[in-house]
């Protein structure tokens, strides 16, 4: 990531495939920048809610808070405040849209140019579901295929990779 003449972004957003290395990566930047991790997986509304996790990020930057999606109760759970005056990382798949980095600006307070740095991560297919299938194992093996495809939908309308001021290859192949 490259800092502006004013230092580093407000926010980072991450997007990339699963198994890209998103978590990894935004794991590491968040503890380089002090900054907090929303991490969309907590807006996701279960396996099939890849998309409408995507769409509850802006309105959850905008408010400054979201309820968490709890995977073991299947349902939403407790509110989560988003602390304005500390850096941000966000990071998931679906993460990098627009409508995101539009609200991450607003987050930003209009911080011109350098507040929020973009970033896709990518990795080969292969490689991807070895460790998407290696961290989460039986959880996720018999979602792989539909979450794919849901990517697919998402992405093709979203354009990420389009919007990424910077691409991560992760790949150690």
């Amino acid at each position: 990531m490259r800092a502006t003449r004013s230092g580093p972004p407000s926010v980072v957003v991450i997007d990339g495939r699963s198994g890209s290395g998103k978590t990894s990566l935004a794991a590491g930047l968040a503890r380089l920048l002090g900054a907090a991790i929303l991490p969309v997986e907590d807006l996701y509304p279960g396996w099939g809610g890849l998309a409408a996790g995507s769409a509850a990020l802006a309105p959850a930057l905008d408010a400054r808070a979201y309820a968490r999606y709890d995977w073991h109760a299947a349902a939403f759970a407790e509110q989560v405040t988003l602390d304005r005056p500390r850096r941000l990382v966000i990071e998931g798949c679906g993460a990098l849209s627009a409508e995101t980095l539009a609200a991450a600006a607003r987050w930003a307070g209009g911080g011109g140019a350098g507040a929020v740095h973009a970033v896709w991560v990518d990795c080969p297919a292969e490689e991807r579901r070895e460790r998407a299938l290696t961290r989460d194992g039986d959880l996720f093996r018999p979602h792989w295929e539909s979450w794919a495809a849901q990517e697919d939908a998402l992405f093709a309308r979203t354009r990420p990779l389009a919007l990424a001021r910077e691409v991560v290859h992760a790949g150690s192949r």
